[in-house]
């Protein structure tokens, strides 16, 4: 086999952006649910989270 392509790794670790997804989505029922919205909170938690995690990925991609 080729060696080039057995060492062919990334310089860096790649950004989990799960983790982002998680705390947003706990941020914001927790917030949602202060305020009785709980579904809100939850949708734009998720929201806010996925929107985070596309921006790292897009980031770290290039």
């Amino acid at each position: 086999m080729d060696a080039r392509i057995m060492n062919d790794r990334p310089s860096r670790p790649p950004s989990a952006g799960g983790f982002l997804i998680a705390m947003s989505l706990l941020v914001g029922t927790v917030l949602g649910f202060m305020n009785g919205q709980t579904t809100i909170g939850f949708l734009i938690g998720l929201a806010v989270g996925v929107a985070l995690s596309v921006a790292i990925w897009l980031r770290t991609r290039g």
